[in-house]
């Protein structure tokens, strides 16, 4: 958005007289949030850097340049309000149906590169700074509730019996997250199309997987891996 309601410094006041109802300041409040995450969103995306100004973001808003402190405190809250979408799809992960724990880590595999390619200019800026350790913005998205909810795919085929014995979880989760990094990397520098993005990602699991299943779950993970794998030498 970009600030096009023509509302300037003075959208920040809540009512001249304070006298405004609650649910009147409320939903005022809660309007100003909504525009300042999506011209957070907006810059991030144009600008091609997660880092925000806060004078842009204000003006952006159509807000003073004092609501996003006001509202949110910070940029890194900020920052986290426009990362709200990893929480919608971690809920959307969580009420997966089915019950094979495989089919529920290829699912949400394909889940979050769906998030990524509809909007690949504001996804790739953000890997971008997931992969420069000096940028505050990768430990916004690798943080401990993200790598807690793949960990927990990942535990859940242990539990299962897809695993064989001696296979250390810990390992297995951070091999699987390599893989997934080294792709989001390709497709960052253009070196991978988004048709490919997730057919690669689900070739590396399934092969991995493949390699520390117990025997009854290798002919499906191979399955898994012959169809990834005719998907990507299609091109």
């Amino acid at each position: 958005m970009s600030g096009q309601s023509g509302l300037g410094a003075d959208d920040d006041a809540e009512g001249a007289t304070g006298a405004a109802p609650l649910g009147r300041r409320e939903a005022g409040k809660a309007e100003r949030r909504r525009r300042i995450i999506h011209a957070a969103r907006d810059l991030i995306r144009e600008t091609g850097n997660a880092g925000l100004s806060m004078r842009a973001l204000a003006a952006r808003a159509g807000v003073s340049l004092a609501t996003p402190y006001n509202l949110f405190g910070s940029k890194r809250a900020i920052v986290l309000a426009v990362l709200d979408d990893v929480r919608v799809y971690q809920d959307r992960s969580a009420h997966l149906t089915s019950t094979d724990p495989l089919e529920r880590l290829f699912a949400a595999v394909d889940m979050a590169i769906e998030f990524y390619v509809d909007d690949p200019q504001f996804y790739k800026t953000l890997w971008a700074a997931v992969f420069d350790a000096s940028d505050d913005v990768r430990s916004e998205i690798y943080n401990q509730a993200r790598n807690e909810f793949w960990r927990h795919l990942v535990e859940a085929t242990v539990e299962a019996g897809a695993i064989a014995e001696g296979v250390d979880v810990e390992l297995l989760f951070k091999l699987l997250d390599r893989c997934f990094g080294a792709a989001m990397l390709e497709w960052v520098v253009g070196e991978l199309s988004p048709d490919l993005l997730a057919p690669t990602i689900r070739h590396s699991y399934a092969l991995v997987l493949k390699g520390a299943a117990s025997a009854g779950w290798r002919d499906a993970l191979d399955a898994r891996l012959q169809e990834s794998q005719a998907r990507i030498l299609r091109g």
